[in-house]
């Protein structure tokens, strides 16, 4: 049991900003396991981004609201997953090869790509999320989302290649060792577990189909240019997630 607190207080240290406790340091062996926790990432994420919502609206108006809580979240992780998608913006949009896309990605600077990537993506986030403000359908669509996208961008380290090779990339420790079956289907419980708690239709589930294409196409795109993924892959893929389960709930509800 103590084994498993110090891999999931890896998994906090890793993908957020939470302060942990001063024995839980840096180890690859237990960062390759966390990735089982990644969804509970998203429960914690989507709760606080929840949480700050639902406090701010009862003094702030709903816009305003929205927007404290979308900044909490970018506090709480760092903008992790928000500077892959921006990578991959500057990377696919500036890069003719595969040798080309991954050095772009691997720069730190944010080009005209990632800026324009990362602007339209706050608009649909935040217009999505106020399209979701009545009835108070923002705060369980908000944790569902989180921890649904994350359990996506998951998915890939089962199904498809790790393609950079220096050893100083982020998520080389997590893609070393693909995950086995146990530890997916523990990760599919703890991803799907926020949509039995709080839409338990079979309808809500629909959710899944555009969720599947959209890593099915991102996959094949992934694939044709640069052979596989790589960790701002995956932050793009949870991002893109995100966004298609805030417009599915709009539609769905």
């Amino acid at each position: 049991m103590r084994t498993q607190f110090h891999i999931f207080l890896t998994a906090v240290m890793y993908y957020t900003r939470i302060p942990v406790y001063h024995w839980v340091d840096y180890s690859e062996k237990y960062l390759n396991r966390a990735t089982v926790y990644f969804p509970v990432i998203g429960w914690l994420v989507g709760g606080y981004t929840a949480l700050i919502y639902f406090l701010c609206q009862l003094v702030f108006p709903a816009e305003l609201s929205l927007l404290l809580s979308m900044v909490a979240g970018i506090l709480m992780t760092g903008a992790f997953h928000e500077d892959g998608f921006a990578d991959v913006c500057d990377g696919f949009g500036g890069g003719w090869n595969q040798a080309k896309i991954l050095t772009i990605m691997k720069d730190s600077r944010v080009g005209a790509f990632g800026s324009i990537g990362m602007i339209m993506m706050f608009l649909v986030k935040f217009f999505s999320l106020k399209a979701l403000v009545p009835e108070m359908h923002v705060v369980p669509v908000l944790i569902i989302g989180h921890t649904l996208s994350r359990y996506t961008a998951l998915t890939f380290l089962f199904t498809h290649r790790y393609v950079r090779e220096n050893e100083d990339s982020k998520a080389k420790p997590i893609a070393k060792n693909k995950p086995n079956l146990k530890q997916l289907i523990v990760a599919t419980l703890f991803g799907h577990l926020p949509m039995l708690l709080f839409y338990p239709l079979w309808s809500a589930f629909l959710v899944l189909i555009p969720l599947f294409l959209l890593k099915q196409y991102l996959g094949w795109y992934f694939k044709k240019w640069i052979g596989g993924y790589t960790g701002d892959c995956l932050g793009a893929t949870q991002q893109l997630a995100e966004v298609a389960i805030y417009m599915f709930f709009i539609a769905w509800l």
